[in-house]
């Protein structure tokens, strides 16, 4: 029976999320939480379904605001009817766009997800490397300097320079900028030539993984192809370092981003994962 979750279902949700954490090829976008209390707060937010039988829940899937429409967290399912419980979900968009992310190996999930007319739009492949790799490199180049923040202004143009699609950082406050940099899981590394930045890392720890992410590396196009990006990520890890839980750091890239993946196969990046990003377009349900 598929039905709304409830607080009682709690503890069997949080069980298919560790399962699904035991293996890569189940993995798909979740909750972050992984305990009941700030997965009850998680959810709030979110309209969740799951599948129960007597035994208690088989699967799982959530819609959360995200970008111009919505997110799909799951399907994760341990026999469960991922296909009903999808478009019990997609009943619920209200004309809206929705994505979903799922590990490229996960075909059970991919395939549901194209039969409920989920599109592929791109392949996000995941590199890793250990720091001391990368160390050796971290120090800024002659007639630059190393900086640890840049003002909402600089930041903003900088990112809007580098041409890239993650456009909601455009949108933000000087609020929000602040409370995002104000965050101990967060942090930046810049370079400067004079007092103006050629470019910057961005990096949040992870301590329980052992790493740290970059989730966004920026070199103005003016300044590429003169080993920025290099310096750029053996600063990100020296950052990293400070954490002396953290062992490697990860990057990634769209299957579009050629120069990006060159610049990490150069880096001594190896390969760790690929996510399939898949949106469904909410005229398909007017």
């Amino acid at each position: 029976m598929i039905r709304p979750m409830l607080a009682t279902d709690v503890p069997d949700v949080l069980a298919l999320l560790t399962w699904m954490d035991d293996a890569p090829e189940r993995e798909v976008f979740s909750p972050a939480a992984r305990d009941a209390r700030e997965l009850q707060i998680e959810c709030e937010d979110s309209t969740c379904l799951v599948d129960v039988d007597d035994e208690g829940v088989l699967a799982y899937c959530a819609l959360s605001p995200f970008r111009d429409g919505l997110v799909l967290e799951g399907p994760i399912s341990d026999g469960g009817h991922v296909a009903t419980l999808l478009a019990r979900a997609v009943e619920h968009s209200d004309g809206l766009p929705v994505y979903a992310f799922a590990a490229q190996d996960n075909l059970p999930v991919r395939e549901a997800l194209e039969h409920a007319g989920f599109a592929p739009m791109h392949t996000t492949d995941f590199y890793s490397a250990p720091l001391d790799r990368l160390t050796p490199l971290a120090c800024a180049p002659a007639g630059h300097r190393i900086t640890r923040h840049l003002s909402f202004t600089a930041y903003r143009e900088l990112f809007k320079a580098s041409e890239d699609a993650w456009a909601g950082r455009l949108n933000w406050t000087p609020e929000q900028f602040d409370e995002h940099f104000a965050r101990d899981d967060v942090r930046l590394v810049a370079l400067l030539r004079g007092d103006q930045p050629v470019g910057f890392a961005e990096l949040e720890f992870s301590v329980e993984d052992a790493r740290a992410d970059v989730t966004y590396i920026a070199v103005h196009p003016a300044e590429r192809g003169q080993g920025y990006g290099l310096n750029l990520l053996a600063l990100a890890a020296a950052e990293a370092e400070t954490h002396p839980e953290v062992r490697c750091l990860r990057v990634r890239a769209h299957d579009h981003m050629k120069a990006a993946r060159a610049l990490y196969a150069r880096a001594g990046f190896t390969h760790c994962r690929s996510v399939v990003t898949y949106m469904r377009d909410g005229e398909e349900d007017v």
